[in-house]
């Protein structure tokens, strides 16, 4: 396959350099100037503390792959051009991504999208299956770079230390959870706890630490975490109150609402850590979690208003990023929420 536009997205992967040689290879097959596209799409709206190094970032990982280029076609005739791209949106899963491909495409005369087999744009996973079936759905043309990837039952062989790590950082933080809805004191909760632990951690840590524990700077976040464990119970009783309330009334004026929040917490573990602090609160259950996108139940309207509201978003933002992190609009103010069902659900 040949093509005159080659539109190129780039993360920060093992391949990133082999993909763009691809590309290249397979536009000099045409008889026309070739013309290479390489992007870098964010995934959040930049328009947050952390938005400028994402920037930066980005336009680091264009200059170092301008310079690949260059170095490998040995000064052939081609037109190479970069672009930061979805910084003034909040691209979520791979529709978000394949949509703004195709405007880009559209915009450019694109003939042909060639993508990294490691493909990880700012999450946790490679999403590239899933996203192929999307530029599918918007009618771009792609192609799977041809490159040696590195063989995955070979890293996890030589990381028994950090698999361990993996298992223990997530037992203790289940224990964690778990006595604090619990009884420390008591024998049976202390025996429990540790046989539920047990299970998450050998069931989910490899799903849930998808990156190096090293990437943690664990001791800062651990003493962020345990300043968010009392705000979290705090949170907790407040709720509890709140549906006492309600419950004991004659009316009982509950009001079962389903939402959608689109969150500005990372998937994988601060996404998880959201999720389980929104199902903790009474009043509040998180029906599925989806990239960044949260369904949330609420059973009455100051729940729904809280959630709303973005006090725990905030709060894990902090434990996960730094106080300059939490100091974002609420979910509300950035049009981030949808009441999507009532009672009917």
């Amino acid at each position: 396959m040949t093509a005159n536009r080659v539109l190129v997205p780039l993360s920060d992967t093992v391949t990133v350099r082999q993909t763009i040689g691809y590309a290249v290879r397979t536009g000099l097959g045409s008889d026309d100037p070739l013309e290479v596209h390489l992007v870098v799409a964010l995934p959040y709206d930049t328009d947050v503390p952390e938005g400028d190094v994402q920037i930066e970032e980005a336009r680091q990982l264009l200059s170092r792959a301008r310079r690949w280029l260059e170095e490998d076609t040995g000064g052939a005739d081609i037109t190479v051009e970069t672009a930061v791209i979805g910084d003034d949106e909040y691209l979520f899963g791979p529709r978000d991504y394949a949509d703004t491909f195709g405007e880009y495409a559209d915009d450019h005369g694109i003939d042909l999208l060639v993508l990294d087999p490691e493909y990880q744009p700012g999450v946790t996973s490679s999403i590239l299956q899933p996203l192929e079936r999307e530029l599918e759905a918007v009618g771009l043309s792609y192609d799977e770079a041809a490159v040696e990837r590195p063989a995955r039952h070979e890293r996890l062989v030589g990381e028994g230390t950090e698999r361990f790590d993996r298992y223990f950082a997530l037992f203790w933080i289940s224990y964690g959870f778990y006595l604090v809805l619990g009884d420390p004191t008591y024998w049976f909760d202390l025996v429990t706890g540790a046989a539920v632990a047990g299970i998450v951690s050998l069931s989910l840590a490899n799903v849930t630490f998808s990156f190096p524990l090293g990437r943690l700077e664990s001791p800062l976040r651990t003493i962020r975490f345990g300043m968010y464990v009392p705000y979290l119970v705090w949170e907790i009783v407040k709720a509890n109150i709140a549906i006492s309330y309600v419950i004991l009334r004659p009316s009982m004026p509950i009001e079962p609402t389903v939402t959608r929040v689109n969150t500005r917490v990372r998937s994988g573990l601060p996404l998880l850590a959201l999720a389980n602090s929104i199902t903790l609160t009474p009043g509040t259950l998180t029906v599925r979690a989806n990239d960044q996108r949260l369904i949330v139940h609420t059973l009455i309207p100051s729940a729904r208003e809280d959630l709303f509201d973005g006090a725990l978003e905030r709060a894990v933002r902090f434990v996960f990023n730094g106080r300059e992190s939490a100091a974002i609009p609420t979910p509300r103010e950035r049009g981030d929420t949808e009441i999507i069902g009532g009672d009917e659900l």
